[in-house]
């Protein structure tokens, strides 16, 4: 059986397809029914909306809250439009590489990226604990530690002890840097490109 969403999508999404967008099975027993199937472009749609709007994510998840997306892509098919135009296979919906801190997902804000890229830019802000991204105090030593993953090799780099925390912190952003340039050796996208060469400066 095929079901099409007539209300608003996470509340603000308006499902303007002129297809099945998403497609669902009804459990014989229970009467439940779930997803088969959906439309790539449209789970990203619903993501992002999810990501801007859902309570209950944002309780797991508070680096989402106060994002917001354009007035154009709350329309699927005006998202849709522009995604079409993008590399987008197998990448994932980025909103703040172009824009550091941005909270709004639109055409101009928003790139697809790997993967693997989005994640070497998250900061880890929450989970990092009380000391600057990167560092930590090593209590044998009295003197603080740096480190950085390496997404190249799924490796943990030592960078060294300091006597103080900002020249440990330092010594990450360099090396983060770095690991961005080699990102943007990978892409073609002169925007992407642009903004990795001058990351974690």
């Amino acid at each position: 059986m095929i079901y099409r969403r007539t209300k608003l999508v996470r509340g603000v999404g308006i499902n303007d397809a002129d297809y099945v967008t998403q497609i669902y099975e009804v459990d014989a027993g229970t009467g439940k029914r779930k997803s088969k199937w959906k439309c790539p472009v449209y789970a990203i749609w619903v993501g992002m909306l999810q990501r801007c709007y859902s309570v209950k994510l944002h309780q797991i998840q508070p680096t989402y809250i106060d994002c917001t997306v354009c007035e154009e892509w709350k329309v699927f098919s005006k998202f849709k439009q522009w995604v079409d135009t993008q590399d987008y296979i197998n990448k994932e919906l980025d909103k703040d590489l172009l824009c550091k801190g941005n909270k709004v997902y639109s055409p101009t804000t928003c790139v697809f990226i790997p993967k693997k890229l989005n994640a070497f830019l998250l900061d880890s802000t929450a989970s990092r604990g009380n000391y600057l991204l990167g560092t930590h105090w090593h209590k044998p030593l009295k003197k603080f530690a740096a480190k950085c993953g390496n997404p190249f090799t799924n490796s943990r780099k030592h960078l060294g002890y300091f006597a103080e925390e900002v020249e440990a912190h330092l010594a990450w952003k360099a090396y983060k840097h770095s690991l961005a340039i080699e990102f943007a050796k990978l892409e073609t996208d002169p925007r992407i490109i642009a903004a990795l060469s001058t990351r974690f400066i």
